[in-house]
């Protein structure tokens, strides 16, 4: 694309978010002074790579903006900047180390963050290195997200031969149940964790919230820990949905 295309699709984008309700090509002619036949190919585009749902009576409607998830998209780095400020807060508050975690493409945990609390005593881990799914208390709560066949498909593809995949989905439908994952004899010897999905608005699982510690500190603060860090991912749920949905832009599957 030239550099007028590039900022032709930039100012499209920009008046499009403004609008509360879907528009016409009309509207988009008059509005931006755009030839027609211009204004169709920008649309096209935006529809094609789902930043704009073309309805059924024609109009256009932005339902994401750059950086925002989609099915398409996983929209990592929005996603971060939604949950880190709440994280910050809550790290603060527990005074244990949080992260925010998501599952990628083939099904391993990647941590997005890390932030250490202010105490002499702390859990780290480097968040360089992805890690195995159904080890820590982030990735079972991430493969809680997936639909049956998708968890299927990875217990029978995804997992070493000396770990029991029906023990790994009873975990996994706790999770679902309960709405959160507490990890208490995790893979690094003497640290636990608890996680939490934050979620889009359509109830996805885009990302979770893990608190983590020395075992001893986080069990015997269980219910603390975990109250903290249900209520920051549903903070960040919330924010990732508020920010999604202004501007009267509605999300969806398309």
């Amino acid at each position: 694309m030239s550099g007028r295309g590039a900022e032709r699709i930039l100012d499209l984008i920009e008046w499009l978010a403004s609008r509360s309700e879907a528009v016409s090509l009309a509207e988009v002619v008059q509005a931006l002074a755009l030839p027609k036949s211009s204004t169709l190919l920008l649309l096209r585009t935006l529809v094609e790579a789902r930043y704009v749902t073309r309805q059924t009576d024609g109009r256009y409607l932005l339902i994401r903006l750059p950086g925002e998830p989609s099915e398409a998209n996983s929209g990592w780095g929005t996603i971060l900047r939604v949950a880190e400020p709440i994280l910050r807060e809550t790290v603060a508050a527990i005074e244990e180390t949080g992260f925010i975690a998501v599952l990628t493409d083939d099904r391993q945990v990647r941590y997005l963050n890390k932030i250490l609390p202010m105490r002499e005593i702390r859990y780290d881990r480097d968040i360089a290195t992805q890690r195995v799914a159904h080890y820590v208390a982030s990735g079972l709560m991430l493969l809680s997200g997936l639909t049956d066949q998708e968890l299927e498909t990875y217990l029978g593809r995804s997992i070493p031969t000396e770990d029991d995949p029906d023990a790994i989905a009873e975990r996994v439908s706790a999770g679902r149940l309960e709405g959160y994952v507490a990890n208490l004899y995790g893979r690094v010897e003497g640290a636990a964790g608890v996680a939490a999905p934050i979620r889009d608005p359509d109830g996805r699982i885009v990302a979770v919230v893990n608190i983590s510690g020395p075992r001893e500190r986080i069990a015997n603060n269980l219910d603390r820990v975990t109250e903290a860090t249900v209520e920051a991912a549903r903070r960040a749920s919330e924010e990732l949905s508020r920010r999604i949905f202004k501007n009267g832009k509605t999300h969806g599957r398309n």
